[in-house]
């Protein structure tokens, strides 16, 4: 059965996604509530879907991976065959590559792919994201600086 979030709801999200360490102890005192109702809120939240799961967020520049490049794809053919099927499975197995979107305008992909290096996203390039199934074109963009990043949780899709 699916609920309307409350302000409340909305309120342990916007919280959870800044800190997802935080203590029920913590949160229930974020949003004004005692331990048990907060907990069960929690719950209720990641079993309808709402909360995802948790991790944690990661330097790359001290992992060693600095080099962020935008690239656009596009394929010979989208239509008929299973063009798309065939490259989004072969896509989800590099792991380089952060983020994979299908676009809807004049090529086909956009995607983060992560290296340590130029040489290494050389490399990345030609041995792996070129030999994609269906892959017609790449322009790839060197990231100099990363402005924002992430996404904020607003609730404007809800109602409170």
């Amino acid at each position: 059965m699916s609920r309307d979030l409350d302000r409340i709801d909305l309120r342990i999200l916007k919280e959870l996604e800044v800190d997802g360490r935080l203590s029920i102890v913590e949160l229930a005192g974020r949003v004004n509530l005692t331990n048990t109702p907060c907990s069960e809120r929690v719950k209720r939240l990641e079993r309808a879907g709402h909360i995802t799961g948790y991790r944690a967020v990661l330097d790359m520049d001290k992992l060693g991976l600095s080099h962020l490049t935008v690239m656009q794809v596009s394929l010979a053919a989208t239509a008929g065959n299973n063009s798309l099927d065939d490259f989004n499975e072969a896509v989800r197995k590099i792991p380089e590559v952060e983020s994979c979107l299908m676009i809807a305008g004049s090529f086909d992909y956009l995607m983060t792919v992560r290296t340590r290096d130029i040489a290494e996203f050389r490399n990345v390039l030609g041995d792996k994201i070129n030999k994609l199934p269906g892959v017609m074109q790449t322009n790839s963009f060197a990231v100099m600086e990363i402005v924002k990043e992430g996404k904020e949780f607003r609730g404007a899709a809800q109602t409170a």
